[in-house]
């Protein structure tokens, strides 16, 4: 089986969505033998992170003109029309319209991968150009589509209330469990008896983390002295539209005490937590920086306003640790299995959630994040994910009933 992995860029510009894919699609063709061409278009990691999708190797496609568009004339020609599937994770520019023209040419299977583009608050998000991406090549590849793929049930819905009528898979995104043994017990850290609530993910409005910000100091003022300890919010992630100079502007309109990542004597980027701030922004963190974060954090936070199904959270679970979500991330299961604890997206509900953590003993809080564990190895691995969508591309090429993933209405 030859297919094409199509997405707007195969490095971390593209930020979850390159974690995502790139772990389904390295195990696709490890576990199940799949020939896989992996194509993008180019940025400014995309040669750094080449490396990372061995034993694949990504096409990256000089983008011309302005970035925002993706476009390129050689992006086109590029795609296989001898594979026997295109797989578009692509969103709202040219890759989405290359993905149509290859699956209108050459008449074989295509699956949309819309990671979460569809829900409301996404399309009200630069809505315009979203309108016109729809009415020139967007509701086209959509409909086009032999298969949709949707990261969760709520995600299904509303594809059906953008009127697409089309199969859909519900596929969730998956994650590596760390190895056995490589997590440290939770208890007041080597900061000075404070413990850290971590958020990790792209630095964007619609992760609401201006109301995080007011929420956490909400719950400073309230507890006062009668906290059992300090807790310190981490903040990590890559900024983008300039908010992270937004959340420091408002850390000081709040009078919060924040720290960043500096420079060492030698040169080098140093990500030593400042025990005095309240709010430490650590920047983006990958591969053993990012594994490093998880380790030492006590609990995990998303308070997003919007998500197809945020890996961030599985990484969390992953790691043993009680999370504090939004209905909004789409995980219902992880409330039903006492894993998470609901917040709204409002000041109050986020600082009621953070009330209610910190004042949980340690013993609630490492059971809840074992719930998460639990649920990450019977639902979330990557060889269940990829095993999965195995069976959805064996389906499209070759008949037969639809496998349990698929709502065919």
């Amino acid at each position: 089986m030859h297919s094409i992995c199509l997405l707007e860029s195969v490095s971390r510009s593209d930020g979850g969505i390159f974690e995502a894919e790139l772990a389904l699609q390295r195990e696709l063709r490890l576990a199940h033998g799949v020939e896989i061409d992996i194509i993008g278009m180019e940025d400014r990691f995309s040669a750094k992170d080449a490396l990372r999708w061995l034993p694949l190797k990504p096409r990256a496609i000089k983008v011309q003109g302005p970035g925002a568009l993706g476009y390129s004339r050689d992006l086109l020609p590029a795609l296989d029309t001898k594979a026997d599937l295109l797989y578009a994770a692509t969103l709202w520019k040219y890759a989405s319209w290359a993905a149509l023209q290859w699956a209108e040419r050459t008449g074989k299977p295509m699956i949309v991968a819309p990671h979460g583009s569809l829900d409301a608050w996404a399309l009200r998000n630069a809505a315009w150009k979203k309108r016109i991406a729809a009415a020139l090549f967007k509701n086209r590849q959509f409909k086009k589509a032999a298969c949709l793929r949707a990261l969760s049930t709520a995600e299904a819905a509303s594809f059906r209330e953008y009127e697409l009528r089309g199969p859909i898979t519900i596929i969730p995104n998956g994650v590596d469990l760390p190895i056995e043994g490589s997590i440290k017990y939770r208890s007041i850290d080597e900061l000075a008896g404070m413990r850290k609530i971590l958020f990790l993910g792209r630095l964007h409005p619609k992760k609401g983390l201006p109301n995080l910000i007011r929420a956490f100091k909400n719950n400073i003022i309230n507890r006062g002295s009668n906290q059992e300890c300090r807790w310190q919010l981490i903040v990590a992630g890559w900024d983008q539209v300039g908010h992270e100079s937004e959340l420091k502007s408002l850390c000081d309109e709040l009078g919060l005490s924040w720290s960043d990542r500096g420079i060492s004597s030698g040169g080098q980027e140093s990500q030593t937590l400042t025990p005095e701030s309240e709010i430490h922004f650590y920047g983006p963190a990958f591969g053993q920086q990012k594994e490093d974060l998880l380790r030492s954090s006590d609990a995990f936070i998303l308070p997003s306003l919007s998500e197809g199904l945020p890996m961030s959270v599985l990484e969390g679970w992953a790691y043993s640790l009680p999370v504090l979500m939004t209905e909004e991330c789409n995980m219902p299961e992880g409330f039903a299995a006492g894993a998470a604890l609901r917040i709204t997206t409002d000041i109050e509900g986020i600082a009621s959630g953070l009330d209610t953590l910190f004042s949980m003993s340690e013993a609630e809080r490492l059971a809840m994040g074992d719930c998460g564990k639990e649920l990450v190895k019977e639902n979330f691995t990557w060889e269940r994910v990829a095993s999965q969508m195995k069976e959805v591309y064996d389906w499209l090429l070759g008949g037969g009933p639809a496998p349990a993933s698929v709502r065919l209405n």
